[in-house]
């Protein structure tokens, strides 16, 4: 006599992500943070603990954004230290407050592709009245590119049709401060 076998179970159905939820593209260096401050070193801890601070701040929804200093800080501490290039949006609402921050686009180490209809899509999603983007350059120089232009200018033109602006667009380059757009006039 043999025994009944039990039934298959059912196939996983990919999962839905909410709107007020980060794409699982990647993972921020906050996240891929060691956990145990025990296998940390000193300086370690303090990063950590200025990361979970700056994230508090301006990440968490409904935080308004103080200053561009604030945001040229949080995004230094966010994508200075990524190995691959990786565009991320800051979605605001009507006062500047943080609806969300989520990288769009992970790439290699010398670019990444962004897709116009998939940030006009996120920004309906969350409502968003304004956005601040941002990339890094792993190579550490953050002089824009003619590509990095035609990208802002291409992102601003699809947004403007749906009355979401653009108030700037920052390239990170590892430990150098920030460049943006807006204080270049690019914008």
């Amino acid at each position: 006599m043999t025994a009944p076998k039990p039934p298959a179970p059912a196939p996983a159905r990919p999962r839905q992500f909410a709107a007020r939820e980060a794409s699982p593209l990647y993972a921020s260096p906050l996240a891929r943070c060691p956990l145990d401050p025990a296998a940390m070193d000193r300086e370690d801890r303090l990063i950590a603990r200025a990361k979970k601070a700056l994230a508090r701040r301006l990440a968490a929804p409904g935080a308004a954004i103080g200053s561009p200093a604030t945001v040229r800080d949080f995004l230094m501490l966010e994508l200075g230290e990524e190995a691959r290039e990786v565009f991320c949006a800051l979605f605001l609402d009507a006062q500047n407050r943080v609806l969300s921050f989520e990288p769009l686009s992970a790439g290699t180490l010398t670019q990444t592709s962004v897709y116009p209809r998939e940030v006009v899509r996120r920004c309906l999603e969350l409502n968003a009245a304004a956005v601040v983007f941002a990339h890094n350059h792993p190579s550490g120089v953050t002089e824009p590119s003619k590509a990095d232009e035609d990208l802002t200018d291409r992102l601003r033109a699809a947004l403007a049709m749906f009355d979401v602006r653009v108030l700037d667009h920052f390239i990170v380059g590892g430990a150098s401060r920030p460049l943006s757009f807006a204080e270049r006039g690019l914008l």
